[in-house]
């Protein structure tokens, strides 16, 4: 098995990239090349309205976004190791230490609910995965300290997504380890991190040295053999996840492996313990893996190589207020392809095509609800009503 690479700005982007079992397209061949993107301001027509991507910063190779409480600016994470600012100031400059592989570097950033710490997902130069929290005032970022640390058996497929839930922990990505097909069974095994979402809390009152401590009502505390860190499993790459602000729902972009791109879905008000397949199944189709426990299908599904198709970006559910015919709808779309498509939360297999993103590498989500688009060729677009 091997990946099936995009050449992106003389980098070889691999980490939302499937696995495949045919050649390799050579670099610049026309096998998995992205449609030409939707300029900046310009507008898409979609038939119950109007979506414009209007470019309000050009960062290097952007991958990950976030918001501060209390703070107007939006943060973003540069895959190269800077953590930045929409007006261009850097925050953290971890370039010197992040690995600079197909899919690693910086992953993901998420601000503590108080906007008093922040949180990055990286990789070192061995490829292994650190969550580091640091001290934050708005101006200068102090007391670095690692959080969690996770050995990576390969360099692909290290998830990276972070993100505080509407409970207040600390929601962690990690991809099943890497190569092809995963080889050590990782996404359905309860004894080790990979292949799951994490559920935490950075910062518990009386940690007593402590990095983190786990929530008691974690689904997996008191399992024996199983970590207790866990909270969803099954999975092969969730490179990104995000939660509905008004409901609470969780959607999970699942990258896939020879035949489907996925969206995982977790209500609200879930215990946790979902498993969502990998490597038992790929999309709802059998794959080669021996499941572990009863699994929950995507709620959405897609061709890989269909179309130029290569891996799924999730989005969030619109709750803005500026584009009335955009609510209650779920935004996702396709690295490669760079198609961007909204689906009703209650009628998912309608999604209508609304924009293009040459590159689409991660979406954002403001104070306001509105969203954003990130593209690894360096713009940072704002979705608006066209």
């Amino acid at each position: 098995m091997r990946d099936v690479r995009l050449v992106v700005s003389g980098l070889l982007f691999a980490a939302l990239i499937a696995c495949s079992a045919s050649p390799s397209p050579p670099a610049g061949s026309g096998g998995t090349t992205p449609v030409p993107s939707a300029s900046p301001s310009q507008a898409t027509s979609t038939g119950r309205g109007e979506l414009r991507f209007t470019e309000i910063a050009t960062l290097d190779k952007p991958v990950a976004f976030a918001v501060r409480e209390g703070d107007e600016r939006l943060y973003i994470a540069e895959q190269t190791g800077r953590l930045r600012t929409s007006d261009g100031d850097t925050v953290i400059d971890l370039s010197a230490e992040v690995s600079g592989g197909n899919e690693q570097g910086l992953l993901g950033v998420a601000f503590h609910p108080s906007g008093r710490w922040l949180y990055l997902d990286w990789t070192d130069a061995r490829g292994h995965t650190h969550v580091t929290e640091w001290a934050y005032d708005g101006t200068r970022a102090t007391g670095r300290r690692d959080v969690l640390f996770q050995e990576q058996p390969y360099p692909n497929h290290n998830g990276g997504q972070l993100a505080f839930g509407p409970d207040g922990y600390l929601y962690i990505a990690l991809g099943d380890g890497g190569s092809g097909g995963d080889p050590q069974g990782n996404g359905q095994d309860l004894g080790t991190l990979l292949g799951k979402i994490l559920r935490i809390d950075p910062r518990p009152d009386g940690q007593g040295g402590r990095p983190y401590t786990v929530p008691k009502d974690n689904p997996f505390v008191g399992k024996e053999g199983a970590k207790t860190e866990i909270w969803a499993y099954g999975l092969r790459n969730p490179w990104r996840f995000g939660f509905d602000r008004d409901t609470g729902d969780l959607w999970i972009g699942d990258v896939g492996q020879n035949a489907w791109e996925e969206v995982d879905y977790q209500p609200a008000g879930s215990e946790g313990g979902e498993n969502y397949g990998w490597n038992a199944r790929e999309g709802k189709e059998r794959h080669s893996g021996e499941k572990s426990g009863e699994m929950v299908d995507p709620v959405i599904t897609y061709p890989l190589h269909e179309g130029g198709n290569c891996s799924v970006i999730a989005g969030y559910v619109y709750r803005g207020r500026k584009i009335p015919w955009l609510q209650g709808q779920f935004l996702y779309g396709d690295f490669c392809a760079g198609w961007i498509k909204a689906a009703p939360v209650d009628e998912l297999d309608k999604a209508t095509e609304v924009g293009k993103v040459e590159q689409l590498s991660s979406f954002g989500e403001g104070h306001d609800g509105e969203l954003y688009a990130l593209s690894l060729q360096g713009p940072l677009y704002r979705i608006e009503s066209g």
